[in-house]
C-alpha cells in the first residue's frame, strides 16, 4: 500500500523523535569531549568494500545486505554498518598523513535485511566511533569509558561490559585448527550454515544463534587459551586498565562479534536478559584489507539508537521532556494579524518557543488549543492592545494575569 511504510522501517515524529534527538545530542556532546570529530559518509558504497572489509563469510554479506546494480551496472550496497565507510573515507582523504590518532564519530542510518523485531529494524541508526592509529589498549579504554559514561548519562542501569580476546592472525591459526577439530566431532549436529562456515572461517560458528549450535559451542576451545604472548599481554593490560577505572567487566569467551575484521579485543555491553546494547572491538587488519599499501591499527564500536530506546523503555527511564511552548499569542480580529505575527516573530528571534493561530479560531477556541498544547503563558492581541501597547499575559498554571508593555512580553516568559 502507498500509505504504509515497507516492513522493518519506521517513521520518526512526536515523542519518539524527541527521544532520538536527545540521545543523539548527548552522544555528540560526549564524543566531542573526547576530541572526536564527526564524519558523515554516503548511505551507499561499492559492494566490494563490504565484501572485503566486513567479510564474505559473514551473515551480513551473505544474507543481509541490500545490494543492487545502478544504471552504470556497478554493484552498489546500502551500508549495513558504519565502520567500512568511515575507514574508506579515512584512506581516501589521506587522514593518516595527519598526526595520529584519528578519532571519528558518526550517527548514521544502516540497512540490513533481517527479521524485524524489537530494537532491530531493517533501517536502523547507529552511533559509532572509529579510533585509528593506536595499538595500545588505551584506545579500547577510551571507547569503553565513553560508552560507560553515555550509559550513565542516559540513566540506564542494566548494561554490563563483557570482553574477550580473539587473538591476531598469528595465534588464530592454532586456534582455528583446534576449533575445526572439535567441530568435526559434532558436525552432524551443526546447522547447514555452520557446516559451510567450518570450511571458510570456523570462528564464525561461535557466533551462531541456532540453539543446537549454541549447545555445541559451550564446550568448544576458547580463543583466550590460544593467545600468543603479545595478544595475552594486550588483553591483560586492558583488564588492568578497566579495573583501575572501576569499570566492572566479565570475560565472556562466547563473544567473537559478527564481522570478520575483528582482532584481539572484542566487547559488548549486555543487559541481564542477554540483549546487546553496544558492540565493538579492535580491527588492526581492516585497513590493510581495504588498502594493501596501508597497515594501520584501529578500534571502534557501534551502538544502535533503536536499541538504546528499547533499553530505556525496558528500564522505564524517562529522558528530559521536550521544552514547552513559552507563550501562545492569540489574535483577535483580522486587522491585528500582521502586527501580532510581527510580535511572534520578534519573540522567536529571542529564542522563545512561541505559537499562534493559523486556523481562524475564535478567541475561546484559541485558548482551549493553547491549553491542549501545554503553553505556559498566553496573551490575546487585538487592535486595542496594539493601540495601547499593553497586554495581559496569563499564567496557564496559576491563572494569574499580569499587565505588561508589548515590548516587555519576553521578560515574563524567560
Amino acid at each position: 500500500m502507498i500509505t504504509q511504510a515497507p516492513r522493518g522501517v519506521q517513521d520518526w515524529y512526536g515523542t519518539e523523535m524527541h527521544k532520538r534527538t536527545v540521545i543523539e545530542k548527548i552522544a555528540r556532546d560526549l564524543a566531542k569531549t573526547y576530541h572526536m570529530k564527526e564524519i558523515i559518509t554516503p548511505i551507499f558504497e561499492h559492494t566490494v568494500l563490504f565484501q572485503r572489509g566486513v567479510g564474505e563469510t559473514t551473515d551480513v554479506v551473505q544474507k543481509e545486505m541490500y545490494t543492487f546494480l545502478d544504471k552504470g551496472d556497478r554493484s552498489i550496497t546500502l551500508k549495513p554498518e558504519g565502520t567500512a565507510g568511515a575507514i574508506r573515507a579515512y584512506l581516501e582523504h589521506n587522514m593518516y598523513a595527519q598526526p595520529g590518532p584519528t578519532k571519528l564519530f558518526y550517527v548514521t542510518p544502516a540497512f540490513r535485511y533481517e527479521k524485524p523485531q524489537s530494537g532491530r529494524l531493517r533501517q536502523h541508526h547507529q552511533f559509532g566511533v572509529e579510533f585509528v592509529g593506536s595499538k595500545s589498549p588505551m584506545a579500547e579504554l577510551d571507547l569503553i569509558t565513553l560508552v560507560t559514561t553515555l550509559i550513565q548519562k542516559l540513566g540506564l542501569k542494566d548494561a554490563k561490559l563483557h570482553i574477550n580476546s580473539i587473538g591476531c592472525e598469528n595465534c588464530r591459526k592454532d586456534y582455528n585448527e583446534a576449533l575445526l577439530a572439535y567441530l568435526k566431532e559434532h558436525e552432524d549436529h551443526l546447522c547447514s550454515d555452520c557446516k559451510e562456515r567450518m570450511k571458510k572461517n570456523p570462528l564464525r560458528v561461535i557466533d551462531c544463534k541456532v540453539e543446537s549450535c549454541k549447545a555445541i559451542i559451550k564446550d568448544a576451545p576458547r580463543t583466550i587459551d590460544y593467545l600468543d604472548d603479545e595478544c595475552k599481554e594486550h588483553f591483560e593490560e586492558l583488564q588492568s586498565l578497566l579495573t583501575e577505572m572501576n569499570i566492572p567487566f566479565e570475560i565472556d569467551t562466547s563473544i567473537v562479534r559478527g564481522l570478520d575484521y575483528y582482532t584481539r579485543t572484542v566487547f559488548e555491553f549486555v543487559n541481564s536478559d542477554g540483549f546487546t546494547l553496544c558492540g565493538g572491538g579492535r580491527y588492526d587488519g581492516l585497513i590493510h584489507e581495504i588498502d594493501e599499501k596501508q597497515d594501520i591499527p584501529s578500534v571502534g564500536f557501534g551502538m544502535g539508537i533503536e536499541r538504546i530506546l528499547y533499553f530505556l523503555d525496558k528500564e522505564g527511564v524517562d529522558l528530559e521532556p521536550e521544552e514547552p511552548i513559552a507563550l501562545y499569542v492569540g489574535i483577535l480580529g483580522k486587522e491585528a494579524r500582521s502586527q501580532a505575527y510581527k510580535i511572534v516573530h520578534d519573540l522567536r528571534s529571542q529564542g522563545l518557543i512561541v505559537e499562534t493561530d493559523y486556523m481562524d479560531r475564535s478567541v475561546k477556541a484559541q485558548m482551549k488549543y493553547a491549553n491542549k498544547l501545554g503553553a505556559l503563558k498566553t496573551v490575546i492581541i487585538g487592535q486595542d492592545e496594539l493601540t495601547k501597547r499593553v497586554v495581559s499575559v496569563k499564567d496557564m498554571n496559576t491563572g494569574e494575569q499580569t499587565e505588561v508593555s508589548l515590548d516587555k512580553i519576553a521578560d515574563l516568559c524567560i
